[in-house]
């Protein structure tokens, strides 16, 4: 019987999916019932405590990143022809995803193969921070969906609602932070491909 002695990096050690990016495996930091926002530390591989979660914002859906994957150049520059807005890099860490499930899984620190329908296409601070968004491939009500149209739109509005407001001081308004679009399931595949090629660029940078 073949097995690792030491647990895999989630980030590196993982693999994002023989069916990319069709499918991919995700990796889960936060829940929606977390009162703290959980991260993973790039150098150790384990989950940390970010920050308390600091009002009545709750992470609308199983929140995480990509495994093998980057948002550099490639992204950055996606970003700036797709939204034409000045797009100065990426934010420097694994494509972040939301993952819709009905079931109540209550800890990350998990792992999940789920199907891309679409994306935010996020800026904050002039960085490339999109949001993928997928369904639990095995869930009976939201695996169904295909694609973002497939999608209601008040889950569409929470996700973005959530994304544009959780760093805020109430009666702060962020003015750095702007999603300009909701892409399909398309865009968010070619999303991925191009975050795979800027993580091959950092691990040859290294």
């Amino acid at each position: 019987m073949k097995f690792q002695l030491y647990k895999p990096h989630p980030w590196h050690g993982i693999s994002i999916g023989k069916n990319c990016p069709e499918s991919v495996t995700a990796y889960i930091e936060i829940v929606p019932t977390d009162t703290v926002k959980y991260e993973i530390d790039k150098e150790s591989g384990y989950r940390k405590v970010d920050r308390p979660q600091k009002f009545s914002n709750i992470v609308p859906a199983l929140y995480g990143f990509i495994p093998q994957t980057y948002c550099g150049k490639e992204i950055a520059e996606y970003s700036a022809k797709q939204s034409g807005k000045t797009v100065l890099k990426g934010d420097g860490d694994p494509l972040d995803i939301c993952v819709l499930s009905e079931h109540a899984i209550t800890s990350g620190d998990i792992i999940l193969e789920v199907v891309p329908i679409g994306g935010l296409r996020m800026i904050d601070k002039g960085e490339a921070d999109d949001k993928i968004i997928a369904v639990f491939k095995q869930d009976e009500i939201y695996g169904k969906y295909k694609d973002i149209s497939d999608c209601p739109e008040a889950i569409i509005n929470r996700l973005k609602h959530y994304f544009l407001t959780y760093k805020n001081m109430p009666g702060q308004e962020k003015k750095d932070i702007e999603i300009t679009h909701v892409y399909n399931k398309a865009e968010a595949q070619q999303v991925i491909l191009k975050s795979i090629t800027d993580y091959h660029t950092l691990l040859k940078s290294n």
